[in-house]
């Protein structure tokens, strides 16, 4: 009988991260997020590996976020791709050629070239995915991986101290960058106050393990300050 609930217990602890998909994106795709921890917690972190479909190594960071155990009373919120068609293609923007993170409804502006923001605000279907998700789920923390300036930026509104003790335990600088009109950690900052939503721009290229292994401990690190 013992051995049978050691094994049921390690079964649990290997038990696949839940999967729902939240919306779609222009070409059909999937918008996958990733549950893990308790989904009746009171506090949740969303964590998006990639926004930009040529900034993808954030992805390593959220696939191995899938086996770790939150805090009590903390779940993860896990989005591979926010960009799908963009990373299958390899292209910043989405299928139809928009800056999905110039394209969020607050401090929007029309924009041209490679950080086209859109028809207006909110046009995009990945875009809107994720605007209903977050409004449901109401992250109190959310991450947003980016490439390739190998700091993260203190965003306005958010939790100085909180960004500081992420950049310090993933080993980067932490500094200050011009706000981004339509960005979608500026959008959460503006309707969700209390709650603190930054970027983190990882190095160019692939990530090491032991960087993957820093950011996870830095993701961490924030759930233990909730």
């Amino acid at each position: 009988m013992r051995r049978s609930l050691v094994l049921f217990a390690v079964l649990l602890l290997s038990a696949p991260a839940a999967a729902d998909t939240i919306g779609r994106s222009v070409r059909g795709r999937p918008i996958v997020v990733r549950h893990v921890g308790d989904r009746a917690a009171a506090r949740r972190i969303l964590v998006v590996g990639c926004i930009h479909g040529n900034e993808r190594a954030g992805i390593a960071v959220t696939r191995a976020l899938r086996s770790v155990t939150p805090p009590h009373g903390v779940e993860l919120l896990l989005v591979d791709r926010a960009n799908p068609d963009g990373a299958a293609a390899g292209t910043r923007a989405n299928a139809r050629g928009v800056d999905l993170n110039r394209n969020f409804p607050w401090r929007w502006r029309h924009l041209g070239g490679v950080y086209y923001s859109g028809p207006r605000p909110g046009s995009e279907p990945e875009t809107r995915a994720l605007r209903r998700f977050i409004l449901r789920e109401r992250p109190d923390v959310s991450i947003w991986f980016h490439q390739h300036m190998d700091f993260v930026i203190l965003q306005r509104g958010s939790d100085g101290p909180l960004m500081r003790d992420y950049a310090r335990v993933a080993h980067m600088r932490a500094g200050h960058y011009p706000q981004v009109p339509g960005g979608a950690p500026r959008w959460e900052n503006h309707v969700m106050p209390a709650a603190s939503a930054f970027a983190v721009e990882l190095a160019a290229g692939a990530l090491p393990a032991w960087r993957v292994r820093a950011n996870v401990r830095a993701v961490l690190a924030v759930a233990q300050r909730l």
